[in-house]
């Protein structure tokens, strides 16, 4: 999908705006998505993706993948991850980074669009063993936009990084917001 088509359907059609902005400048980063309530949620960062220009992969289940519309999410620039094999993710991702040049991974702390107590850690683990940057954007139903923050540098602290992060996306007004968990996040 071209630059000008996405901008067409995410501003004109859909009503979205952008708040804040992917860095340019760097070349590696993981991008966390949320809140993740619903299946609006992927074509509208596909969009905002199409419209930053700015290459970015995701993973996602590996059932998404399978015929007759697995191809799709090859094309989008999606990788299948099978979570019923106990394989270490975190290990195979950090080496993609440290063996590519420019690599910019976007998925959902959540893991699923269903209500979690907590969120998963493989991204945050991913980072540490990286030494990449977090950038959180956040689906702003409510206000129709795409919220973007500056890059996070993870601490020594776990829970310090996780209260940085519960704070970014606590007052977020997701799709389905009783499917959002914004009191703790670990």
């Amino acid at each position: 999908m071209t630059q000008a088509i996405s901008k067409f359907i995410f501003h004109k059609i859909l009503g979205w705006k952008i708040v804040g902005a992917f860095p340019k400048d760097l070349k590696k980063y993981i991008i966390i998505g949320a809140p993740h309530t619903s299946w609006k949620d992927f074509p509208i960062a596909i969009l905002t993706r199409n419209v930053i220009q700015i290459p970015i992969d995701f993973v996602g289940k590996a059932s998404l993948f399978k015929p007759p519309f697995g191809f799709i999410y090859r094309w989008l620039g999606g990788t299948p991850v099978d979570r019923t094999k106990s394989n270490n993710f975190v290990d195979s991702v950090v080496q993609i980074y440290n063996e590519k040049e420019e690599f910019r991974l976007a998925l959902s702390p959540e893991g699923t669009r269903k209500y979690t107590k907590k969120w998963k850690t493989g991204f945050y683990y991913i980072a540490k063993g990286a030494n990449i940057p977090v950038v959180m954007f956040a689906f702003d139903f409510e206000n129709k936009q795409i919220v973007v923050a500056e890059p996070y540098y993870l601490t020594d602290s776990i829970e310090k990084d996780f209260d940085a992060f519960l704070a970014f996306y606590k007052d977020i007004v997701p799709a389905k917001p009783e499917q959002f968990n914004n009191k703790k996040l670990l």
